[in-house]
């Protein structure tokens, strides 16, 4: 198995399982255990929070001890176990505490597969684009799976459907893993990376972060609220998974000709790109509150997401030693992907009540400022 077969199926396999998370699981809360859609925004705004602090100081800090092949594995065996515990836990304080636990190890699943991806693609052996396109292609096998599901056994199949999707990523572990994953960090490695200075002494660094911030955070409202916005409306169960697979679908597309189409362009100018297509979803879905308009806005998913994310890691792999990757990826995932989801999943879940094309709406509080930053900006710094 080739290096480039080998992280594009381990992509696939977590995707499995982020497919279920990511859409389903505030809705999991809400219709299987019972929740108040408030009482489940308070529980995944705390599970962002410890999936920060996690990705923030724990992976980091592990990448400088363990391989990624064993930081990998101890993360995965963690989210089994953890993803168990979910089964007697019936309370807000229980489930609380489980989903607290839980976010603290599934999610960083994905910066340190990132970071791996990072590695290798710096070493030549891998084309990020195309393998991050099955990673989307699991993601939509997932939704597809669990809408089936659902369809069949009700919402509690969801957490039956995680555990599986575990166990077939621990089992992944046994295929043999590409020579520089399974190589331990030396003391060198580690005085060069062991704190996030040189990070800061990159200028253009900070502002780049602050841009992808501001685009990843602004998706705070789909990721939690897309699934039940879909159900206000009464589309049927099926169907919610076809729609929500349709961001997926054009995500996939992007992602496998973004190493051919995009070679000569800058990140700022990607950022760009992304920031305006944003900004238009969220409009979209506020002015016209239908699911025919919700379906046409998941094309935008490509922009909104799909080219945010290649930009930074198109940044990271050009202008950044091989060990601060883990560190860039710890902080991109815990700023980007977690805190600032996490403060405007809060804020979203409030203005939900109010009205749900308002929660939409209100995203654009990130994404036009970030439009602003990088036209004064992009010049001045050079990325």
């Amino acid at each position: 198995m080739s290096n480039q077969q080998w992280m594009s199926l381990n992509f696939f396999v977590f995707f499995l399982t982020w497919g279920i998370f990511l859409p389903y699981w505030t809705g999991w809360l809400v219709q299987a255990k019972g929740l108040s859609v408030a009482n489940a925004s308070i529980i995944m705004g705390f599970g962002l929070i410890a999936r920060g602090a996690s990705s923030l100081f724990a992976f980091p800090l592990a990448s400088k001890f363990m391989s990624s092949q064993t930081v990998i594995f101890v993360l995965t065996g963690s989210s089994l176990v953890t993803a168990i515990l979910y089964i007697p836990s019936t309370s807000f304080i229980t489930l609380f505490i489980v989903t607290i636990m839980f976010s603290a190890v599934l999610p960083p699943l994905l910066p340190a597969l990132d970071t791996a991806a990072g590695s290798l693609v710096q070493q030549g052996d891998v084309h990020y684009g195309k393998s991050r396109s099955y990673g989307s292609m699991g993601f939509i096998v997932s939704v597809l799976i669990i809408s089936v599901v659902t369809g069949y056994f009700g919402e509690k199949a969801i957490l039956s459907s995680m555990i599986i999707g575990l166990c077939l990523m621990l089992c992944m572990r046994l295929l043999p893993t590409p020579a520089v994953l399974a190589v331990k960090p030396t003391m060198k490695d580690r005085r060069e990376s062991l704190t996030f200075k040189s990070l800061w002494q990159t200028k253009s660094f900070p502002i780049v972060l602050l841009v992808v911030i501001l685009l990843q955070g602004a998706h705070a409202s789909y990721y939690n609220y897309g699934y039940i916005y879909l159900q206000d409306l009464g589309v049927n169960q099926f169907y919610i998974g076809m729609i929500i697979n349709i961001a997926v679908i054009f995500e996939i597309i992007y992602f496998l000709k973004a190493d051919h189409m995009f070679k000569k362009w800058k990140p700022s100018s990607l950022f760009i790109l992304a920031a305006s297509g944003s900004t238009l979803r969220w409009v979209l879905v506020f002015l016209f509150p239908n699911v025919w308009i919700f379906m046409i806005s998941q094309s935008l998913h490509a922009l909104s997401f799909g080219v945010a994310h290649y930009a930074f890691m198109l940044y990271i792999t050009k202008n950044l030693p091989k060990q601060q990757i883990p560190n860039a990826q710890g902080i991109y995932s815990a700023l980007a992907l977690s805190f600032s989801t996490a403060v405007l999943t809060l804020i979203g879940g409030f203005l939900y009540e109010i009205s749900p094309t308002l929660s939409f709406l209100s995203m654009i509080i990130c994404t036009v400022p970030a439009i602003f930053i990088l036209l004064t900006t992009r010049k001045k710094y050079q990325y």
